[in-house]
């Protein structure tokens, strides 16, 4: 367990004095996204950097990924797609009438069978959603690898090849969305959240309940249940098949800005500066994380630990007792983005007034990596080479 290992720390600039407003990476490579317009990729093993992905002409506040093609959203109302070895933009969709701040891609999962036995999958495309703060959510076909670029000025939408739909029906800012399988839910600053079709566009539900702006929503599948999470204060859990209220879920003092449900445990991060624990079968509340000092910025979690951002630290909690059982980095001047996986943990943070990626690699041994570097925090740049020995 990481509570009593030391971990290789390395660290390296990352957008100069900007915001990273979004972050993925995976064994080979950390994306990161910043208000400054750009998109970085450096390798995860060396904090090397691989690519600056620039076109972008607003801040870039949304990533996905699927195989070796990025999906962007921006200030700019545009989404674009990169070839990511290649480090250059392959599609450009326009459509949106202001900024796109929600994304996914969205593959194709079985969600039921035929009488004869097959399959049936949904969506039947690998699609992309977007969510806009012009109200809309929109549905695009995922290009294909082999596609040719798409490049062209901003088009009507009918003139976009992967353009299939947009769905109306919010009265503000689309702020959070989640789908699996054929269905998609969407929280708004209209203070609702809606259950969509995505094979029709149909509109199945308005959820009402919220009485302040929709932060944040998950979809529990398994369930058939929708989760939101607003500036009231409350979490709220909702059946998708009817559209009614199952549960709300109330102690929060603040914004709950962040949801996340993995392995049947239900998190939700508030502006209060605590995050919850709560059993999404039942609601049942248990337990909470109280020790930093901000408003929480970043989460994950899986069925052990929690590892969560505020402005000062980044914390590493046990999800069944609430018990902070290491402080992972300290003495910082904000976290942006906090992700972790099996071996390491990549928190995009400020130190000052400068911008930092740093890795926490619990995998690295003595065997590898000269004992000296282990728990200590070794500076490197672009190239990946040491700037700043072990401190």
């Amino acid at each position: 367990m990481w509570e009593n290992q030391k971990p290789m720390h390395l660290a390296f600039r990352a957008h100069g004095r900007y915001v990273i407003t979004c972050m993925k990476f995976d064994t080979d490579k950390i994306i990161a996204g910043s208000d400054n317009a750009k998109i970085t990729v450096h390798d995860t093993k060396t904090g090397a950097l691989r690519a600056t992905l620039e076109g972008h002409e607003g801040g870039v506040w949304g990533l996905e990924y699927y195989g070796n093609t990025l999906v962007s959203v921006s200030t700019d109302r545009s989404i674009r797609l990169w070839d990511i070895a290649r480090a250059e933009c392959t599609h450009i969709f326009h459509g949106h009438t202001s900024t796109v701040r929600s994304i996914q891609i969205l593959l194709p999962v079985q969600i039921d069978q035929h009488p004869d036995g097959t399959p049936v999958m949904m969506p039947e495309q690998p699609l992309i959603i977007s969510g806009s703060r012009d109200s809309t959510l929109r549905v695009w076909k995922l290009p294909q690898p082999n596609d040719s670029k798409y490049l062209s000025p901003a088009q009507p939408d009918e003139e976009c090849p992967y353009h299939i739909r947009v769905l109306t029906g919010h009265q503000h800012s689309v702020r959070a969305l989640a789908a699996y399988g054929d269905t998609l839910v969407s929280g708004s600053y209209d203070c609702t959240v809606r259950v969509w079709k995505i094979s029709t566009g149909e509109s199945l539900h308005k959820l009402d309940g919220h009485t302040a702006k929709v932060y944040s929503v998950c979809l529990d599948h398994k369930r058939k249940h929708c989760i939101s999470g607003s500036m009231d204060n409350t979490v709220k859990i909702w059946s998708v098949d009817t559209g009614t209220l199952l549960y709300n879920l109330e102690g929060h003092s603040s914004l709950v800005g962040i949801l996340d449900l993995r392995e049947d445990w239900l998190i939700s991060a508030s502006a209060d500066g605590t995050l919850r624990v709560w059993n999404p079968e039942n609601s049942d509340f248990q337990c909470m994380f109280g020790g930093h000092t901000g408003a929480i910025t970043s989460f994950q979690h899986d069925d052990q630990k929690v590892v969560s951002g505020s402005d000062r630290d980044v914390k590493m909690w046990d999800i069944r007792t609430g018990v902070s059982e290491r402080d992972l980095l300290t003495h910082l001047s904000g976290v942006w983005q906090v992700q972790f996986d099996a071996q390491r943990c990549v928190a995009a943070v400020q130190r000052g007034n400068v911008t930092y990626i740093e890795v926490l690699d619990f995998g690295a041994s003595p065997d590898t990596i000269p004992s000296v570097w282990l728990g200590k925090r070794v500076l490197v740049n672009e190239l990946g080479d040491e700037i700043e020995g072990p401190k």
